[in-house]
């Protein structure tokens, strides 16, 4: 009886002691977590260049608000980490494609990042429609004379769709006297900034006030073209493998009827879902081309899907 006295008084102590040692190593693993958290996680204040700029023209950065609003832009865009690996990635591959479209037509090389703005380089609609990396909405895309309908979408031809995004905000320039203006008009439309210049007697994008979005939206893509153009700055780091890749094509041309776009395709080495990655403008999987129309057929060089 004294023996089994002296073991079950023995579990007790290992049993209390065991507690005990657990007391004290959740104490300690609270301590560590908590000097974890403070050490390794930190959210810092982003500091305002002193010097941005748009299209050449100078943003009032003297001005407390556009400061506090530019420094809203940088944080939003700087601290999504996710989507500005992915800017990048895709960066890489449609700025070699969009860079000479935008010298060809007549637009600053900053409007790629309207462009990223926009669509985040992504052939997508909008939810109210806007389609393309340009984000036309279809009755501007008829209007500046692209081909929409069931079987073609020119808003997601990369050099069509440019070449009207360049006529719109040239023509906007003209009106409003800059660039900076031109881009928020491409946000609000012309109409839209005409109404606000009339009701307030301003013509600076900087002194105007304007809806949410469109107050946002210059700036927006002036925290865009400063992240992008100083990655390590924002603590942004890849390698060059680690991008999206620009893959050569060449254009076949096509000015009849395609009653199979699988079947046409067959001879390049490629099966439909490659040539839309190359085509997004072809919207079904046949074409109806009794006029005889021109179409010029992106088709990817040799061996890079094989």
């Amino acid at each position: 009886m004294k023996l089994i006295s002296k073991i079950g008084l023995g579990v007790v102590i290992l049993a209390v002691s065991a507690v005990s040692i657990n007391a004290v190593q959740d104490i300690q693993t609270d301590e560590v977590v908590e000097r974890k958290i403070i050490n390794d996680y930190n959210v810092y204040a982003l500091p305002i260049p002193e010097k941005m700029d748009f299209a050449g023209e100078e943003v009032p950065l003297h001005n407390p608000d556009i400061r506090e609003r530019i420094d809203r832009e940088l944080l939003v865009n700087a601290y999504w980490q996710s989507n500005g690996l992915l800017l990048f990635k895709r960066a890489n591959k449609y700025f070699p494609l969009l860079e000479p479209l935008l010298e060809k037509y007549g637009l600053p090389d900053d409007f790629k990042y309207l462009a990223v703005a926009e669509s985040a380089l992504e052939y997508k609609s909008s939810p109210a429609g806007a389609s393309g990396i340009w984000h036309f909405m279809k009755g501007t895309g008829l209007e500046y004379g692209l081909e929409i309908n069931d079987y073609v979408d020119e808003r997601y031809n990369l050099e069509k769709a440019t070449m009207v995004a360049a006529e719109y905000l040239k023509k906007s320039k003209k009106r409003f006297g800059s660039w900076t203006m031109a881009a928020a008009s491409y946000n609000a439309g012309v109409g839209g900034m005409n109404k606000q210049i009339r009701r307030q007697k301003q013509t600076d994008y900087y002194d105007l006030l304007l809806n949410s979005e469109t107050s946002r939206y210059v700036f927006r893509i002036i925290a865009i073209k400063e992240i992008m153009s100083n990655p390590k700055k924002y603590g942004f780091n890849f390698r060059e493998k680690d991008l999206y890749q620009t893959i050569p094509t060449y254009k076949v041309m096509v000015d009849t009827p395609v009653e199979d776009w699988a079947e046409w395709v067959k001879p390049y080495g490629i099966n439909y879902k490659i040539l839309k990655i190359h085509n997004p403008w072809l919207r079904d999987t046949y074409l109806k081309n009794a006029s005889g129309k021109e179409y010029f057929v992106e088709i990817p060089e040799n061996g890079y899907y094989q």
